[in-house]
This record gives C-alpha cells, sequence and structure tokens, in this order.
C-alpha cells in the first residue's frame, strides 16, 4: 500500500511538471526529440538577449541600455520604439510625450469670398486739435486792474469778462471823439475817425455810444474773452502793464479732440483715410467710441518706427482729455484676387513675417509623426493668417505645442526653428540683430561687463531657488544698469542700446519687487532676452560667455540665459531639473552676428 502511494506521488509530480511547462513555453511550442542521436541542431538561437534602449520622451538623444533618469530634466525614461525615421523633418514622439506637451492640432481651411476683413490692433493717446489753439490778447496798452479768470485749467466762454484795463490810450481816444463830435458839422469824417479808432480797439458799439450820449470819459475798460477754452497758459498777473496785442492767456477748445494712434510700418498699407476705428480708454473701461481716419502722416518716425494716424471725434462732454491713454481696432476690407483663402491659426506659426513655419501633422500613422513645414503668408486675417504657399486644405497642424516639438527637433539634431545652426532649403534662419562690436568704445564693453556680473548674481540665486538673493542682487543691477554710459555711443549703436536699456530697467526693477520666485524667473527671461542680444551687438573684451537654452522652460516655450561655465545650472527649474538644457552659443571677444549690419 506504501509503494502505491509512492508511486501515485511520482506520477502527479511529473504531471504538474509538464504542465508547468507547457504553461511557462507555450502551447505551440513542441519538445523535439531528435531521431538521430548524432544529429545536432545549428538553426541560431532567437535573438531574445538583444539588450533594450531607453530613452527620454522629451529628450530623445538620451539613450542608455536600461531603466533610469533622464540626466537632462530627469524624467523616467522609456523604452525605446526602434520604428525611427530617417527624414530629418519629421520627428516621431511617443504618445506619452503627445500628452505630455499638451499637443493641439486644426485641420487647415479656407475662407470664401474676395474680400477679407483686416483687424488691426492700435494703441495711442488724445491730443488737442491744433486748429482750435488760441490767445486772448490785449487790444490795447495798458495796466491790468483786475482778473476773473486766475488759473491755468479754467474755462472760458467767448464773451465772458476776462480783465478791466486802465489805459491812457483809450483815455487819449475819448477826448478826441467828444472833440470830434463838437465839430462834426464843420467836419463829420474827423467824428468817424474817431469812432473807427475805438472800434479797432475792440470797444464795443454800446460803449462807444454810452460815451457820446453821457459825454464823459471812462477810465477803465472791460476786456472780454474772443474765443471759448481752457486756459493752458496763464501769462499775466494783476498789475501787469500790456502793450498792443501782447497775449494774456492761451487757450485750448476741447470740444474736439484728436485721437492720434501708432501704425507700424507693416499695417501701413491696410490702413486708409475713412477707415473705422473703434476704440476704448481706462478710465472708461465700458464705454466705447467710433470715430473714421482722417489723416495718415507721410513721415515715419525713425526712432519709433510708426506712422501717426489721426481720428477725430466731438467732445461735447469732456469725457476725452488729452494725453489720456486709448487702445484701438481697426477693421478692414482686404481684396483678394483667389475667390477662397488658405488660412492658418495664428497660433500654429512658429515665425512672423513672409517666411514662416509650422508643423504639419502626418496622417494613418501609429506613431504620432510631426513634419517641419516652411510656409509663405500673406496678410492676416482675425486669428489667422492667409497661406500663400507651403500648405493645402485639409492637411492638420499643430497649434498648441509648436515650441515642445521644435525643442525635441532641435535637441534631436534635426531640422528646427529653434536652432540657428539648422538650414532649410539654403536659408540661415539666425536671429536677425546688427553688429556694432566694431564700432563699440572697450569702454563701454567693459561696463556692459560690469552688468553682466551683477546679472550673474541674479542667475544664481535662481539656480538655487532662493527668492530672498534674487530679489537682493537684481538691486545690484538696478545699481549698475546708470553705470553704462550710453554717451559712448553714437548713431544707431545709441538708439539699439536705448531699446534694451528700457527692457533692462522696466525687468530688473520688477524683480526687486517680487517674492514669488516663479514671477521672478519669468521677469529673469525677459531681462536674459535684452542682455543676450546686447552682449551679442556691443561685444565682450575678454574671457567667454555662453548662451544656454531650455526648451521646457516658460511653459515649453523656451528660454535662454548667460552663463560663464559651459556646465548647465538651469535657472529657471534649479534643483528640479538643474542640468535641463543645452548651449546655443558662444560669445568670445571675436564674436560676430552673422547677419549683422
Amino acid at each position: 500500500m506504501k509503494n502505491i502511494k509512492t508511486i501515485l506521488i511520482i506520477i502527479l509530480a511529473a504531471a504538474f511538471g509538464l504542465g508547468a511547462g507547457f504553461f511557462l513555453f507555450g502551447k505551440n511550442q513542441e519538445i523535439q526529440m531528435p531521431s538521430d542521436p548524432h544529429h545536432h541542431s545549428e538553426e541560431p538561437a532567437e535573438a531574445s538577449s538583444v539588450a533594450e534602449i531607453w530613452t527620454c520622451s522629451m529628450h530623445p538623444q538620451i539613450q542608455q541600455d536600461g531603466p533610469g533618469e533622464c540626466p537632462l530634466c530627469g524624467m523616467d525614461l522609456i523604452p525605446l520604439d526602434k520604428n525611427s525615421s530617417s527624414d530629418p523633418l519629421v520627428l516621431e514622439m511617443t504618445p506619452e510625450a503627445v500628452k505630455l506637451a499638451n499637443i493641439q492640432t486644426t485641420i487647415v481651411g479656407t475662407q470664401a469670398g474676395n474680400a477679407s476683413s483686416k483687424t488691426i490692433r492700435l494703441s495711442g493717446k488724445v491730443q488737442t486739435d491744433e486748429r482750435l489753439a488760441s490767445s486772448q490778447v490785449a487790444h490795447v496798452p495798458g495796466r491790468i486792474e483786475k482778473l476773473f479768470v486766475t488759473f491755468t485749467g479754467e474755462k472760458v466762454n467767448k464773451g465772458q469778462k476776462i480783465a478791466t484795463i486802465y489805459s491812457p490810450e483809450l483815455i487819449t481816444a475819448q477826448s478826441e471823439l467828444l472833440e470830434a463830435i463838437k465839430l462834426q458839422e464843420i467836419n463829420p469824417n474827423l467824428l468817424e475817425a474817431a469812432r473807427n479808432k475805438l472800434r479797432y480797439w475792440k470797444i464795443g458799439k454800446n460803449t462807444i455810444e454810452a460815451i457820446e450820449q453821457n459825454g464823459t470819459i471812462q477810465e477803465v475798460f472791460t476786456l472780454y474773452a474772443d474765443e471759448s477754452g481752457i486756459i493752458t497758459n496763464r501769462r499775466v498777473a494783476v498789475g501787469d502793464y500790456l502793450k498792443r496785442g501782447e497775449p494774456l492767456f492761451d487757450l485750448m477748445n476741447l470740444s474736439k479732440v484728436w485721437v492720434l494712434f501708432d501704425a507700424y510700418e507693416k499695417d501701413l498699407a491696410a490702413v486708409s483715410v475713412g477707415d473705422r476705428i473703434e476704440f476704448t480708454t481706462p478710465s472708461m473701461p465700458n464705454k466705447t467710441f467710433k470715430t473714421r481716419v482722417t489723416f495718415i502722416d507721410p513721415i515715419i518716425n525713425p526712432q519709433t518706427r510708426v506712422a501717426s494716424i489721426r481720428t477725430e471725434i466731438n467732445n461735447r462732454y469732456g469725457h476725452l482729455k488729452p494725453e489720456m491713454f486709448v487702445n484701438g481696432i481697426l477693421k478692414n476690407k482686404t481684396s483678394t484676387k483667389s475667390k477662397t483663402n488658405l488660412t492658418v491659426p495664428k497660433s500654429a506659426v512658429l515665425w512672423t513675417g513672409v517666411r514662416s513655419v509650422v508643423y504639419v501633422k502626418i496622417p494613418d500613422l501609429t506613431i504620432p509623426s510631426f513634419q517641419f513645414r516652411e510656409i509663405e503668408l500673406g496678410d492676416a486675417m482675425g486669428g489667422s493668417y492667409q497661406v500663400l504657399a507651403g500648405l493645402d486644405a485639409g492637411e492638420e497642424v499643430v497649434t498648441y505645442g509648436s515650441f515642445s516639438i521644435d525643442a525635441s527637433a532641435q535637441l534631436n539634431n534635426q531640422t528646427s526653428m529653434m536652432n540657428k545652426n539648422v538650414r532649410v532649403k539654403g536659408e540661415d534662419h539666425a536671429e536677425h540683430l546688427p553688429d556694432y562690436t566694431e564700432s563699440t568704445p572697450v569702454e563701454f564693453k567693459q561696463q556692459l561687463a560690469k552688468l553682466t556680473d551683477a546679472y550673474f548674481l541674479v542667475k544664481d540665486a535662481l539656480v538655487a531657488t532662493n527668492e530672498k538673493g534674487a530679489k537682493s542682487a537684481a538691486q545690484e543691477i538696478v545699481k549698475a544698469l546708470p553705470q553704462v554710459d550710453m554717451a559712448l555711443l553714437k548713431g544707431d549703436a545709441h538708439l539699439y542700446w536705448m531699446e534694451q536699456l528700457k527692457a533692462l530697467e522696466a525687468h530688473s526693477k520688477k524683480i526687486t519687487t517680487l517674492d514669488d520666485v516663479e514671477a521672478q524667473r519669468k521677469q529673469f527671461d525677459f531681462f536674459s532676452q535684452a542682455l543676450i542680444k546686447a552682449v551679442k551687438v556691443f561685444g565682450i573684451t575678454e574671457n567667454t560667455l555662453y548662451v544656454d537654452h531650455c526648451p521646457m522652460a516658460n511653459e515649453n516655450n523656451g528660454a535662454e540665459w548667460l552663463s560663464k561655465e559651459e556646465k548647465i545650472f538651469n535657472p529657471y527649474f534649479g534643483e528640479k531639473m538643474l542640468t535641463c538644457g543645452i548651449v546655443q552659443d558662444t560669445i568670445t571677444k571675436d564674436f560676430k552676428n552673422p547677419q549683422g549690419n
């Protein structure tokens, strides 16, 4: 009985082993026994031991033999999909990366019609109507005895009493009038001449008649306002002696005012006299004013590169005051030759200008793939641009997340707009900056270097996520900016520095007022953009500076900063992603902007 139990246990163990082997190695795998004991299989073993490649969804150039963290951004690595494209214009992304970048697309469509509405946003100021300016003058010489209007800003109505004046010349003229009355039968022309003398001095008809009837001489005369308006300049006081024609006040009638808008060169072709403009002002945010273009300045301002567009508007109730800021919208009809207009949303375009770039999603692929596409744009049409070339109706373009795709393409050594060293169709997309490195004095470059030293203090504080340190370091920048002597620069170089100086001053001062490190980093980004331009344009005298770029900063729109060392220390993320970024440019004392001048 005991032997039988032992045999049953052995049989069950064998059956369990066969079942486990069947489960582990699969139903279809057969155990082959060689029929010939001398036969040996020479078939190679299956490549199941091939090493798996792991990569980062946001930095595809990172490839490792096993799982881990991305050395650039610290994200977990994922297995690499081996079905990669050889087309340098096409970037393949994992579905996880697409979700992470929140990539959104839209179908390119057309707008029918022979005319399209072009909307231009304008800013400007309320100004006085120069044609309504006037001066209140004294028509007779004399001494001011009393003033009835006494301060700047006071309103004056036409015919209003404004002053009384004592005039010896008027007393003499009255005496001549009374004598002429006595001699009117002998010489009637003498009487008329005496009356005209008083009339020419703006003495009223009733006053002249009263002098003739009473036969008495008035010693003090009243002056009346010739025009209505607001006193903008008071020129006299009680007791002043005036010559004939000397002004008492400067007046400006504000019943009608000008609203002057600034229009950039690229928008002038779409602006015509008679175009309608709707505008608002911060003092009355809920009220919309309507006006029309009456004049376009034929001269471009050489400093601001804008032309003035003048409109006129009635201001009966005085709501619009000179120097008020306004924001306007001009809608114009621009004719087109084609019956339909192919349009692309503005958010899809990486560049603005005639030569621009979009990313097109390639259809019918299991792997999300996006093609770098250079297109040619026409006029802006509301929230879209007219497409002249490079896209077809029905294609799907990326409208949100283009910068993330472009950054990934750049880091993957593929064609991208963010990498200035990449050429597309033989055209260099480097940043268009002037080059004043040769004409800039060494002294100015040295002063600019001291400014960058203060800048590095802010950068180091942000790397350490030290908001108090960044705030304190920004105060050193505020102190260093006035030490940069702009008088050393001449001509266009001087004007270019003034443009950058405005941004440098504004954003450095803003950092000194902020306690939130993320808000400081945003201002630091703006400050860095201006400082990088200044360093590239004017040059340095010694050492080497690096322009670093992080594609994930600024909500995946990318951001740059200056560094004294080649190693990456990211001020936009600090310890979270300390080494995320690449060296985009190296600036030495011999650096030249490739497209300068």
